[in-house]
């Protein structure tokens, strides 16, 4: 199966379950314990706040294995510890394809055609190494892309996508406040910009449609925004799409709903926060963090398969 939207979408079918848990670490989450034995192994505090990320994400990718069909780790959280965080990360992905998870790395890169093709192989292809061997830096699964450059900026990508089965999502509306500060703004023609994007992602994403009728060019659409994401879905119908904004930003599983395809599948929701920190919400002990974060998990599952019912869509 060399098509990212066949790989996710029959992850998708086997665990019954359209979310993904969002793997974005601060100090301030990971429970003492972790912390005390990660300062007594390392003496230099950047290793340690780097093995203390990769224990925190590993005991957590542990608790949902099986249940979850995907990880997403936000590269930012990484990246702001320096060398130290980026091995976390790596690390991090590794495991999770040992559990069989697949991993869509959140970084929502994008640039020139040269610098768009070094994101590419950074985080989706492999980098040609000194006496010419090629080796995979990250190997995520998939990517998170913006494309205010237009196609040669995101090519690069949808190259990777065709040769290796990875798979890209489109910045298209996005789930933050004033999303519509630009995205909103209406054209010439009278369609809102997030509109004419949405055209072009469908028509970019018509030669990588898989088996399961969705393509590996998938699209980025916040929950919080349901009208927007209604219109999005009609435009797109072949579009996977990544949901944010559930949980912890406000948006409720019938918002959510309103992105998934009316087979109900094309789309899967994340959830970061509400996830890593369900030990506060189930009144648990900081310890139990692992137990309340498979909680959690569950009680999502069970939460997006009623929306799905109840719009009158199949469920999963």
């Amino acid at each position: 199966m060399n098509n990212f939207a066949d790989q996710l979408e029959q992850k998708i079918r086997e665990t019954g379950n359209p979310s993904v848990m969002g793997l974005d670490p601060v100090l301030s989450y990971i429970p003492e314990s972790i912390l005390s034995a990660c300062r007594k192994d390392f003496a230099d505090p950047e290793a340690a706040s780097g093995a203390a990320l990769y224990e925190f994400n590993r005991r957590l990718i542990g608790s949902v294995a099986g249940l979850v069909p995907a990880v997403k780790p936000q590269l930012a959280y990484y990246e702001e510890y320096g060398p130290a965080g980026l091995a976390a990360l790596r690390k991090t992905i590794q495991y999770a394809h040992q559990c069989g998870l697949l991993v869509i790395a959140d970084g929502k890169r994008n640039d020139i055609g040269s610098t768009a093709q070094a994101y590419a192989d950074a985080w989706l292809g492999q980098t040609r190494l000194v006496g010419g061997t090629e080796a995979p830096m990250f190997g995520a699964d998939a990517l998170t892309v913006n494309a205010w450059l237009g196609l040669d900026g995101i090519r690069p990508f949808f190259d990777l996508c065709r040769d290796q089965g990875k798979g890209v999502y489109i910045l298209a509306h996005t789930s933050n406040p004033s999303a519509g500060d630009l995205q909103d703004l209406v054209l010439a023609d009278g369609r809102p910009l997030y509109e004419a994007l949405a055209e072009k992602i469908a028509v970019w994403g018509e030669e990588l449609v898989g088996s399961c009728g969705y393509s590996s060019v998938g699209a980025v659409v916040g929950a919080t925004w349901p009208q927007q994401a209604t219109r999005l879905r009609e435009l797109m119908p072949r579009a996977l799409i990544l949901v944010p904004g559930y949980g912890a930003q406000g948006a409720t599983a019938d918002d959510a709903a309103c992105s998934f395809g009316n087979n109900g599948g094309g789309a899967i929701v994340n959830a970061s926060r509400s996830l890593m920190l369900a030990w506060k919400k189930h009144q648990m002990d900081h310890e139990d963090f692992e137990r309340a974060a498979r909680l959690e998990a569950m009680r999502m599952k069970e939460d997006l398969n009623r929306a799905l019912v109840k719009s009158g869509k199949k469920m999963i």
